[in-house]
């Protein structure tokens, strides 16, 4: 059972295995965090999740969980030369990782936001043939509406 990112303490993990059961265990690590945990924002906007570990890997991987259709998609992993490859179906154009800090901090970029984007942002390493998942990052996309700019903007 899939628990939501939000009942989570922050220093549990979720690990899983790379076949992306759905089968989780918990364990308690400090092998790194994820902020924010939560981002609301509007259609066409772009923002910024921060991935800072706490020992180097070999990169990060990104994954995002959908409520809607119930399942883990693979966005990309950036490895610690800066490159990425992406998952089927990502765009390039949507998605990239920076890293700063001497390879231990990765943020994921998204840009041009959509409410297709909603979902449960997660970073990942690989260690000992699992994957572990940070705690996550629940990004909610809502449509932008024409009084919104005028009230945040004054």
């Amino acid at each position: 059972m899939l628990l939501p990112a939000h009942t989570a303490p922050k220093e549990t993990l979720k690990t899983i295995p790379p076949s992306l059961s759905l089968s989780v265990s918990f364990y308690t690590t400090q092998l790194f965090t994820q902020t924010p945990g939560h981002i609301l924002t509007q259609t066409s906007n772009k923002t910024e999740i921060l991935c800072d570990l706490k020992e180097e890997h070999a990169g990060v991987y990104w994954y995002r969980w959908s409520q809607e259709s119930q399942h883990f998609q693979f966005l990309l992993f950036s490895n610690t030369m800066g490159r990425a490859t992406y998952g089927p179906n990502v765009k390039q154009d949507q998605f990239s990782v920076h890293e700063a800090r001497s390879q231990s901090s990765y943020s994921l970029h998204i840009s041009n936001l959509q409410p297709s984007d909603s979902g449960i942002y997660y970073c990942s390493v690989s260690q000992s043939s699992q994957l572990l998942l940070g705690t996550g990052t629940q990004l909610t996309v809502g449509k932008q509406h024409p009084w919104a700019s005028k009230i945040y903007h004054q």
